[in-house]
């Protein structure tokens, strides 16, 4: 047990409980739930979730909340697919280089303005989330990019698989390409996290701003990484998000924050930063998914993601505090 506590916290076992104990249940209710064509199909709905996360957890980690994460996917996104509609450019790899340049820039005004003016980071990208919003809505537009509009590098990669099976119903399934960015993005980040001095100096920020400084990190280069990743990671999931989809208008993904946040923070992420797992926020992620899109087996409507997304996430909160009591405890130290 000591060895599978070093890769596996007791927030991510329960977890692990709950998505169990919720896909037997749905399972029992509908047979057509646990099959390879259902989970490769929620594993593809869940790529550009996955990598917002992933930005989300270093901002969490940073002792920061960013607000703005899907006003900058949808900018670039909706920018990148437009302005190769524009120039008559019909290249992927075009679409995310402008997407993730795009999201590289909103995010540096982020860190600038967070670090010089001093403001809360929520507070801060909240402003920051309608003022990207209302600069695409005014100076690119609104209007919707139907399929037959679409670039064609953006609908074939929407469509791509690596492996192509036939299921019984004589419908054809397989594993979604989207992996490959997940799976690159999720390794890097890990990477960073767990392996450089920079990762180490996002965490030293989450746990105390005066020890970080006192410890030599520079404030200002990690705040402007933290956003700038999370802003990157926005840009290459809008162009995902559009891909996926295969249609695009220009308020897509908003209000959806809270959902994000939610998944990062059901993984075991704290609020006041400086704790966070990957494994754990994949977990998180997998079971907003899942609730979001397996409650129609359970004969419920959408209506019910809300209660059973909030459930989760105070019980998870509640957990991951209970804990840290009991380590505060046994360490003899005593928090409020």
């Amino acid at each position: 047990m000591k060895q599978i506590g070093k890769y596996i916290n007791q927030n991510e076992i329960y977890l692990l409980g709950i998505i169990l104990v919720y896909s037997i249940v749905v399972t029992f209710k509908s047979s057509g739930f646990l099959t390879l064509e259902n989970f490769l199909d929620v594993l593809r709905g869940s790529s550009g979730m996955i990598i917002l996360a992933m930005g989300i957890l270093v901002v969490l980690l940073s002792g920061g909340i960013d607000l703005s994460f899907t006003a900058i996917a949808i900018f670039g996104g909706y920018a990148s697919a437009r302005l190769m509609i524009a120039l008559g450019v019909d290249n992927l790899a075009f679409a995310f280089i402008v997407s993730a340049l795009i999201g590289i820039t909103l995010g540096a005004i982020n860190a600038l303005i967070i670090h010089f003016f001093n403001l809360p980071t929520m507070i801060a990208t909240l402003g920051t989330s309608s003022l990207f919003s209302g600069i695409m809505t005014t100076f690119i537009g609104t209007k919707t990019i139907t399929v037959g509009m679409m670039p064609k590098s953006l609908t074939s990669f929407g469509g791509t698989r690596l492996f192509q099976m036939v299921g019984e119903t004589g419908n054809t399934y397989g594993l979604s390409v989207f992996i490959i960015p997940v799976v690159i993005i999720v390794v890097m980040t890990w990477f960073i996290i767990y392996k450089t001095m920079l990762g180490r100096g996002v965490v030293a920020l989450g746990n105390s701003v005066e020890a970080a400084k006192r410890s030599g990190f520079n404030l200002f280069g990690i705040r402007m990484f933290v956003y700038t990743y999370v802003g990157f990671l926005a840009g290459i999931m809008g162009v995902i998000y559009v891909a996926e989809v295969n249609a695009i208008y220009g308020t897509a993904l908003y209000g959806t924050e809270l959902t994000y946040l939610a998944a990062v923070v059901i993984g075991g992420a704290k609020l006041t930063g400086g704790e966070g797992k990957i494994f754990g926020t994949l977990l998180g992620v997998i079971i907003v998914r899942l609730l979001n899109s397996t409650l129609v087996f359970l004969g419920l409507t959408s209506s019910w993601n809300g209660f059973f997304t909030g459930a989760v996430l105070l019980f998870s909160v509640g957990l991951t505090s209970y804990i840290s009591r009991l380590r505060s405890r046994r360490n003899l130290t005593f928090t409020d």
